[in-house]
């Protein structure tokens, strides 16, 4: 049956991340019960509450709802849990630091890593969609993909930031496959963007833990909110499936109000 699963999966165009996390909760659920029934679904939900942080609970129970869709069991589908969120965004990259970070690999001759900070800041990229960029991507403008359920969600691809990538590509004789490259000509991974991120922060003086990936896919979403406040436009870019799940970057840093704090408080 999880082979099934898995196929079903599959079809629906997952991440092998995410597939293997959802098989990891089917196979942890029947070390707890036997039997799949409503009964012992609630029982391993309170198991998880007790035992798991929120957002643990959540994956598992996504994981749990998509399997109960594959058996055509939809009415034993399992309510999530609220997740209490701060009232701040925590190790985003300040916009001050993005682009001290781009200006110096640039300068510096590191026009591929300049390109990968600037793709992942301007487009609102995941890593793992990062690298799905080929060259013919960049001459057309944006990026198609294919998320659950069929959905087409569009990655585009600022002109100014096509115009720069096609001199760099025409001037390096490239004409087709993958953008990001490593070493030995092979497609980058994702792992390896998060060390190589993490070796320039170290190298300009950075502080580590705000320059990954990600960060700069929330500096995405603060400046696009800064510069055109549409939150439904803005959600629809990030691919949420929840406009609740974009009002985060309606907040301040953390750092963004500690300087309020500091500017304003002075009695």
């Amino acid at each position: 049956m999880l082979q099934q699963f898995q196929n079903f999966l599959l079809q629906e165009n997952m991440s092998k991340n995410t597939i293997s996390a959802y098989l990891y909760a089917i196979r942890d659920f029947y070390a707890h019960h036997k039997e799949l029934t409503k009964t012992n679904l609630l029982l391993y939900k309170n198991h998880l509450v007790d035992n798991k942080s929120p957002k643990t609970v959540n994956l598992r129970l996504q994981a749990i709802n998509r399997y109960l869709d594959f058996l055509h069991k939809p009415k034993w589908k399992l309510r999530s849990v609220k997740v209490q969120q701060r009232s701040f965004l925590e190790n985003v990259i300040s916009n001050a630091d993005y682009q001290f970070l781009k200006n110096s690999l640039k300068n510096d001759g590191n026009i591929e890593w300049y390109f990968v900070v600037r793709f992942l800041a301007a487009t609102g990229a995941r890593v793992s969609e990062l690298i799905q960029f080929k060259v013919e991507h960049i001459h057309i403008g944006y990026l198609d993909l294919y998320t659950k359920g069929g959905k087409i969600r569009r990655l585009f691809i600022p002109s100014a930031l096509r115009i720069e990538v096609l001199e760099w590509l025409s001037s390096n004789h490239r004409t087709t496959g993958y953008l990001f490259l490593n070493r030995f000509g092979e497609r980058i991974t994702t792992r390896g963007i998060a060390q190589q991120l993490k070796h320039y922060a170290h190298l300009y003086g950075l502080k580590p833990d705000v320059v990954y990936p990600h960060s700069f896919r929330h500096r995405f979403a603060k400046n696009f909110l800064d510069k055109y406040n549409d939150i439904a436009l803005l959600a629809d870019l990030m691919g949420h499936e929840s406009i609740e799940t974009t009002r985060i970057y309606l907040r301040r840093t953390a750092s963004e109000q500690q300087q309020i704090v500091d500017k304003v408080v002075i009695w």
